[in-house]
């Protein structure tokens, strides 16, 4: 687990904050490659990550047919990959955007290994509309919008993360996120019991923080500092609503894939929990899925 020391509220700008956190996730790759436990995709043919595993069954109600065949999917925040090739094999198109080179280089190089055809697309997720159109084109839209665990905290204006939502959809199609609810970030994740220790409302102003260490994997990084943003779950329903989805489902979960706190347990498929009846106090993640008006 993190020893990580935060400092919250600090003056930076947007700019700044994005290349600390861009340096820090590309050191982050290989780490994650190494961790992420990759090799089980060309092992076993029906393998899918266990984020893409929990996310289906409330993802696919919303679709029709209740499938992903053949549906065009963008999978904003898609890191190493292992989650949008996890996607493919339920049956989506699949086109991941990301704003790490090297991270999309490790996806390319899976999608390639395991046979999958796949689209990839360097950019910030705040420009990402603009960026499909240079890729592939204005016409280019997606049935479906999917995002994932540990994202939108590392965005500051989440009004402009919609309106690329709203834009990439086609008319009737789908935006699932699933996140760390904003709620667990409140909590200090060192102490023995459930201690509020940071704003749950944001305001614009980042958390700094300085870790070496990341969430899998022993390895540690060099560019250590990275800055973060609370957003309050009202804030995310707020913003999808006035970029004009239509708020479809809402969940809250009492599990996380990874360890947030030592004190969490681990279950047998995977999954990280609050022990004892603390499960039932803290929620630690959201999901939403709405819809773009046909």
């Amino acid at each position: 687990m993190s020893e990580a020391s935060g400092v919250d509220g600090v003056d930076v700008g947007w700019e700044e904050a994005r290349a600390a956190n861009l340096a820090n996730w590309e050191e982050r790759v290989p780490l994650h490659v190494e961790g992420y436990g990759i090799e089980a995709f060309a092992e076993d043919p029906a393998h899918v990550s266990t984020v893409v595993r929990d996310d289906l069954p409330y993802l696919l109600p919303h679709l029709p047919d209740a499938s992903l065949a053949g549906l065009e999917l963008c999978h904003l925040q898609c890191h190493i990959g292992t989650d949008t090739v996890s996607l493919a094999r339920a049956g989506a198109r699949v086109t991941g955007v990301d704003f790490s080179p090297a991270a999309l280089r490790a996806a390319a190089s899976l999608a390639e290994t395991l046979g999958i055809d796949a689209r990839w697309i360097e950019t910030d997720v705040l420009d990402s509309r603009a960026a499909v159109d240079a890729e592939l084109g204005p016409e280019s839209c997606f049935d479906v919008v999917y995002t994932s665990i540990g994202t939108i905290t590392w965005l500051r204006d989440l009004g402009t993360w919609a309106r690329q939502i709203a834009a990439l959809l086609k008319p009737g199609g789908v935006f699932y996120i699933r996140d760390s609810h904003p709620m667990l970030f409140t909590l200090d994740e060192r102490r023995d019991d459930l201690t509020v220790a940071f704003r749950y409302f944001g305001d614009g102003r980042p958390m700094q923080w300085d870790d070496a260490s990341t969430y899998v994997g022993e390895g540690t990084v060099q560019a250590t500092r990275t800055y973060d943003y609370p957003h309050s779950l009202s804030e995310v329903v707020t913003v999808l609503l006035e970029a004009g989805l239509t708020l479809e489902a809402m969940h809250e979960g009492r599990t996380l894939p990874w360890q947030f706190a030592p004190r969490m347990i681990q279950r047998a498929d995977g999954e990280y929990e609050w022990p004892g009846d603390e499960a039932d106090r803290v929620p630690c993640t959201f999901t939403l899925v709405a819809r773009k008006p046909a």
